[in-house]
C-alpha cells in the first residue's frame, strides 16, 4: 500500500505533519477532510522501492492519535536508522524527478497495446508500474492503480494530478471509460500526444532559429549602439568630422536609447501596467470569451486551433455514437474535451436546440468558424447515417489539418524571414554604415574639399 507524508492544519490552525499508509491519495484526502483537517501538501514516499521490508500500517481512523504525534517533524524514525544518508538522497531527487511528456506518451501506448492486448485496467496498469524508470510517475501511476482498485475511474484520479495530465487528455480517458470505449480513446491520446508533438517540434523548428537570430540581432543593435558609435564617434570628433560622418538616423536611435537608459522606470511601468491589466481583463468571463475567439480568428494559427478543436470534438461525439448515445447525450459528454469557451458556448446553444427541436448544426454554421464542407457533411449526416458520415468528415479533417499545418510551415518562415530581414536592415543602417564609412576613409576627402 502507498506511503504518503502529508501535512495539513486542524480547526485550531494547528500544523499536522504524519506519515500514513493509504490506498491512494484521494482516499487520504477524503479522511483528512472527514476529521476537520485541511490538506497542504501530500506526497507519496518511495520507500517501497528502495527498502523492500514491510512496515507496519499505520491509518487516520483515530484522529486524536495523528494530533497527539503531530508536534513533531520526525516521521519514522525507524525507518531513517534503517536508511542510509545516500539512499535517503536518492529518494529525495527520486520523487522530485519531473514528469516529461515522453513518460506521458510512453505509458498512454504501452496501455493501450495492453488494453488491445485484452488486459484489464488493473493488470494493465501493474505492468507498466513495474517498466516505469521515473520514480514519480510511478508513485502517480499507483495512485490511479488504487483508485482502479477500488472501485473509481480512473479519470478521477487523474483530475488529482493536473499538472501531469492535460486537460484535453483527462476528459479523453474519461469519454473512453463512460463510453466503454477506452480502447479507442486510448488510441485518441496516442494520436493527440503523437499529433501535438509533431506539431510543436515543426513550429519550433522554425520559430527558434530565427527568433536566436533576431535577438542577437537586437543585442548587436544595442550593443553596437551604445559601446562601439561612442569609439567611433571619439575618432571622428578628434579629427572634427563627427557631424559630417555619423548618419542622422544613428544619432536620433542613439539619443533614444540614452533616454531610454536614463528613464526605463517609466516605459517598463507602462509596459508591465499594460500586460498586467489584460491579464486581468482575460481572467474576468467577458475577456477570456474574446481572447478564445481571438485564438480561433488569429493570422496564421487561428484555422489550425479551430480545426484541432472540432476535430477532437467530432472525433469523442463519433465513439460515442458507436456506443448507442443518443446525439444530445454524446454532445453534452464530449464537450468535455474542449476547454474553449467559444466552442463551449456554441456547444451548448446546439444543446438547447436540440430540446425545442432544431438542428444541432445551426450554431456550429452561424458562428462562422466552421468551413461549408463540415457543415453540408454534418447535415447529410443527419438525413442519412451520422456516424458513418462523421467517420468520413473525421478523415478529411485530418487531411485538413495536415494541409493547414504544410501551409503553417510555408508562410511561418518567410514571416519570420521578414521580421529578421527589417531588424537586419535598421542595424546596417544605424551601427554597420558609419563604421564602414570610416573603414574607407571616404570622410578624410570630404574634410580635405
Amino acid at each position: 500500500m502507498p506511503t504518503y507524508i502529508y501535512k495539513a492544519v486542524n480547526k485550531n490552525g494547528l500544523i499536522v505533519r504524519n506519515r500514513v499508509e493509504e490506498g491512494s491519495k484521494i482516499a487520504l484526502i477524503r479522511k483528512l477532510k472527514a476529521n476537520g483537517l485541511a490538506p497542504i501538501s501530500i506526497n507519496q514516499t518511495i520507500a517501497r522501492k528502495i527498502q523492500p521490508a514491510v512496515k507496519k500500517k499505520r491509518n487516520i481512523n483515530n484522529i486524536q492519535e495523528v494530533i497527539k504525534n503531530a508536534g513533531t517533524t520526525q516521521l519514522d524514525a525507524n525507518s531513517k536508522r534503517r536508511m542510509s544518508n545516500m539512499d535517503l538522497v536518492k529518494s529525495y531527487f527520486a520523487m522530485q524527478q519531473k514528469v516529461t511528456e515522453r513518460d506521458l506518451v510512453i505509458f498512454t501506448q504501452n496501455f493501450y497495446l495492453l488494453k488491445k492486448a485484452n488486459f484489464n485496467n488493473v493488470h494493465a496498469l501493474s505492468t507498466i508500474i513495474d517498466s516505469t524508470e521515473n520514480m514519480a510517475f510511478a508513485g502517480i501511476l499507483e495512485d490511479i492503480l488504487a483508485g482502479v482498485e477500488a472501485g473509481d475511474y480512473m479519470y478521477k484520479t487523474m483530475e488529482y494530478y493536473s499538472n501531469v495530465f492535460p486537460f484535453i487528455y483527462i476528459n479523453m480517458i474519461r469519454v473512453g471509460e463512460l463510453s466503454g470505449s477506452l480502447e479507442n480513446s486510448l488510441q485518441q491520446a496516442v494520436e493527440y500526444l503523437d499529433n501535438s508533438a509533431a506539431i510543436t517540434k515543426k513550429i519550433k523548428g522554425i520559430l527558434i532559429p530565427n527568433l536566436a537570430q533576431f535577438v542577437l540581432l537586437i543585442v548587436m543593435l544595442f550593443v553596437g549602439t551604445l559601446y562601439a558609435l561612442p569609439q567611433v564617434q571619439g575618432v571622428l570628433d578628434s579629427l572634427g568630422a563627427s557631424e559630417n560622418v555619423i548618419p542622422a538616423a544613428t544619432l536620433a536611435f542613439q539619443a533614444f536609447l540614452r533616454g531610454f537608459l536614463k528613464w526605463w522606470p517609466i516605459p517598463v511601468a507602462i509596459i508591465g501596467s499594460a500586460v498586467v491589466a489584460v491579464i486581468l481583463y482575460i481572467q474576468t468571463p467577458k475577456g477570456r470569451y474574446k481572447f478564445h475567439y481571438f485564438k480561433y480568428t488569429m493570422p496564421i494559427f487561428g484555422k489550425l486551433i479551430f480545426l484541432l478543436d472540432f476535430s477532437r470534438l467530432m472525433k469523442a461525439m463519433l465513439l460515442n455514437l458507436k456506443n448507442g448515445m443518443r446525439i444530445q447525450d454524446a454532445l453534452d459528454v464530449s464537450k468535455n474535451v474542449i476547454n474553449n469557451y467559444v466552442m463551449l458556448s456554441i456547444i451548448e446553444n446546439s444543446l438547447n436546440n436540440i430540446l425545442i427541436g432544431e438542428s444541432w448544426i445551426d450554431p456550429f454554421e452561424r458562428s462562422g468558424l466552421a468551413s461549408s464542407m463540415i457543415i453540408e457533411m454534418l447535415k447529410i449526416g443527419m438525413q442519412t447515417d451520422l456516424p458513418e458520415m462523421m467517420d468520413k468528415l473525421v478523415e478529411y479533417m485530418e487531411i485538413d489539418i495536415n494541409n493547414t499545418i504544410e501551409k503553417i510551415t510555408m508562410v511561418l518562415p518567410q514571416v519570420m524571414y521578414s521580421v529578421v530581414g527589417v531588424v537586419l536592415i535598421f542595424f546596417v543602417v544605424i551601427v554597420l554604415v558609419p563604421m564602414i564609412q570610416i573603414y574607407f576613409g571616404n570622410f578624410l576627402f570630404d574634410m580635405y574639399l
